[in-house]
Protein backbone atom coordinates (compact mmCIF):
# COMPACT_ATOMS: atom_id res chain seq x y z
CA UNK A 1 0.00 0.00 0.00
CA UNK A 2 1.25 3.54 -0.67
CA UNK A 3 2.31 5.93 2.19
CA UNK A 4 -0.33 8.31 0.82
CA UNK A 5 -2.96 6.06 1.66
CA UNK A 6 -1.48 4.80 4.70
CA UNK A 7 -1.34 7.60 6.24
CA UNK A 8 -5.13 9.02 4.82
CA UNK A 9 -6.55 5.87 6.68
CA UNK A 10 -4.70 5.65 10.04
CA UNK A 11 -3.86 9.76 10.34
CA UNK A 12 -0.73 8.68 11.10
CA UNK A 13 2.52 11.08 8.71
CA UNK A 14 4.78 7.89 7.70
CA UNK A 15 7.43 10.84 6.63
CA UNK A 16 7.86 12.64 10.08
CA UNK A 17 7.85 9.54 11.97
CA UNK A 18 10.53 7.80 9.75
CA UNK A 19 12.65 11.16 10.32
CA UNK A 20 12.36 10.77 13.85
CA UNK A 21 12.78 7.60 13.99
CA UNK A 22 17.06 8.35 11.61
CA UNK A 23 17.27 11.02 14.43
CA UNK A 24 17.48 8.57 17.71
CA UNK A 25 13.70 9.19 18.59
CA UNK A 26 11.21 5.98 19.32
CA UNK A 27 7.85 6.17 17.49
CA UNK A 28 5.34 8.41 18.60
CA UNK A 29 2.80 5.53 18.89
CA UNK A 30 2.08 1.48 19.46
CA UNK A 31 1.08 -0.88 17.13
CA UNK A 32 -2.38 -1.45 19.13
CA UNK A 33 -2.78 2.49 18.62
CA UNK A 34 -2.80 2.14 15.00
CA UNK A 35 -6.21 2.25 13.57
CA UNK A 36 -7.68 1.81 10.40
CA UNK A 37 -10.69 3.80 9.63
CA UNK A 38 -12.68 4.54 6.17
CA UNK A 39 -11.09 3.73 2.18
CA UNK A 40 -8.57 5.89 0.33
CA UNK A 41 -7.55 5.11 -3.10
CA UNK A 42 -4.33 6.60 -5.36
CA UNK A 43 -4.37 7.78 -8.59
CA UNK A 44 -0.89 8.14 -10.17
CA UNK A 45 -1.30 11.22 -12.91
CA UNK A 46 1.55 10.47 -15.11
CA UNK A 47 2.47 12.42 -18.68
CA UNK A 48 1.08 9.69 -20.48
CA UNK A 49 -1.26 8.80 -23.10
CA UNK A 50 -3.34 6.35 -22.20
CA UNK A 51 -5.31 5.66 -25.69
CA UNK A 52 -1.69 5.00 -27.28
CA UNK A 53 -0.45 2.52 -24.41
CA UNK A 54 0.42 4.77 -21.72
CA UNK A 55 3.25 6.45 -24.13
CA UNK A 56 5.25 8.91 -21.70
CA UNK A 57 4.47 12.08 -22.93
CA UNK A 58 7.15 14.58 -21.73
CA UNK A 59 6.77 18.13 -22.28
CA UNK A 60 5.62 21.47 -20.81
CA UNK A 61 3.21 21.60 -18.71
CA UNK A 62 1.24 25.10 -19.43
CA UNK A 63 -1.78 25.04 -17.09
CA UNK A 64 -1.65 23.15 -13.26
CA UNK A 65 -4.61 23.19 -11.01
CA UNK A 66 -4.86 20.98 -8.66
CA UNK A 67 -7.63 19.45 -7.29
CA UNK A 68 -9.26 19.91 -3.47
CA UNK A 69 -11.62 19.54 -0.92
CA UNK A 70 -12.39 17.44 2.05
CA UNK A 71 -11.10 13.51 1.28
CA UNK A 72 -8.71 14.57 -1.11
CA UNK A 73 -4.55 15.16 -0.86
CA UNK A 74 -2.18 15.64 -3.61
CA UNK A 75 1.02 15.12 -3.58
CA UNK A 76 3.03 16.77 -6.42
CA UNK A 77 6.38 19.23 -7.58
CA UNK A 78 4.80 19.97 -10.41
CA UNK A 79 3.18 23.64 -11.50
CA UNK A 80 2.23 26.06 -14.66
CA UNK A 81 5.40 25.67 -16.66
CA UNK A 82 7.12 22.36 -15.46
CA UNK A 83 9.09 20.19 -17.78
CA UNK A 84 8.71 16.58 -17.71
CA UNK A 85 11.81 15.34 -18.95
CA UNK A 86 12.23 12.82 -21.60
CA UNK A 87 14.53 10.69 -19.32
CA UNK A 88 12.69 10.19 -15.78
CA UNK A 89 9.58 9.07 -14.59
CA UNK A 90 6.41 10.47 -16.17
CA UNK A 91 4.56 10.79 -12.82
CA UNK A 92 3.18 14.50 -12.35
CA UNK A 93 1.31 14.07 -9.01
CA UNK A 94 -0.43 11.25 -6.91
CA UNK A 95 -4.03 11.88 -5.98
CA UNK A 96 -5.71 10.32 -2.79
CA UNK A 97 -9.09 10.46 -2.12
CA UNK A 98 -10.74 9.40 1.43
CA UNK A 99 -14.24 8.26 2.08
CA UNK A 100 -15.89 6.74 5.03
CA UNK A 101 -16.46 3.91 2.69
CA UNK A 102 -14.84 2.44 -0.94
CA UNK A 103 -18.32 4.15 -2.63
CA UNK A 104 -17.52 7.69 -0.56
CA UNK A 105 -13.85 7.17 -1.93
CA UNK A 106 -14.60 7.25 -5.71
CA UNK A 107 -17.17 9.47 -5.56
CA UNK A 108 -14.67 11.77 -4.01
CA UNK A 109 -11.89 10.65 -6.53
CA UNK A 110 -14.30 10.92 -9.51
CA UNK A 111 -14.81 14.74 -8.51
CA UNK A 112 -11.41 15.22 -7.58
CA UNK A 113 -10.04 14.10 -11.17
CA UNK A 114 -13.00 16.41 -13.17
CA UNK A 115 -11.60 19.52 -11.17
CA UNK A 116 -7.68 18.73 -12.11
CA UNK A 117 -6.50 21.05 -14.32
CA UNK A 118 -3.26 19.78 -16.83
CA UNK A 119 -2.87 21.46 -20.34
CA UNK A 120 0.45 21.22 -22.34
CA UNK A 121 0.27 17.27 -22.18
CA UNK A 122 -1.65 14.24 -22.13
CA UNK A 123 -1.87 12.48 -18.98
CA UNK A 124 -3.72 9.39 -17.57
CA UNK A 125 -6.94 11.42 -15.97
CA UNK A 126 -8.80 10.40 -18.36
CA UNK A 127 -8.35 6.44 -17.53
CA UNK A 128 -8.67 6.88 -14.02
CA UNK A 129 -12.21 8.95 -14.46
CA UNK A 130 -13.43 5.87 -16.18
CA UNK A 131 -11.93 3.07 -14.18
CA UNK A 132 -13.65 4.69 -11.29
CA UNK A 133 -16.95 4.31 -13.52
CA UNK A 134 -16.15 0.88 -14.37
CA UNK A 135 -18.60 -1.54 -12.32
CA UNK A 136 -16.15 -4.11 -11.87
CA UNK A 137 -13.73 -1.70 -10.10
CA UNK A 138 -15.97 -0.49 -8.32
CA UNK A 139 -17.08 -3.82 -6.69
CA UNK A 140 -13.50 -3.95 -5.60
CA UNK A 141 -13.71 -7.45 -7.28
CA UNK A 142 -10.89 -7.93 -9.33
CA UNK A 143 -7.18 -8.97 -9.94
CA UNK A 144 -4.09 -8.00 -11.47
CA UNK A 145 -5.15 -8.94 -14.36
CA UNK A 146 -7.98 -6.71 -14.57
CA UNK A 147 -6.59 -4.17 -17.38
CA UNK A 148 -6.14 -7.59 -19.91
CA UNK A 149 -9.51 -8.83 -19.36
CA UNK A 150 -10.97 -5.07 -19.04
CA UNK A 151 -10.64 -2.73 -22.00
CA UNK A 152 -11.97 0.43 -20.11
CA UNK A 153 -10.41 2.88 -22.97
CA UNK A 154 -12.74 0.92 -25.81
Amino acid sequence: MEHGVTEMVTGIDLIKEQILVSCGNKLSFLQDDIKSNGCAIECRINAEDPYNNFMPCPGQIDEYIASGGIGIRVDSAAYSGYIIPPFYDSMISKLVSWGRNREEAIERMKRALDEFIICGVSTTIPFHRKLMDNKIFRSGDFDTGFLEHYKILE
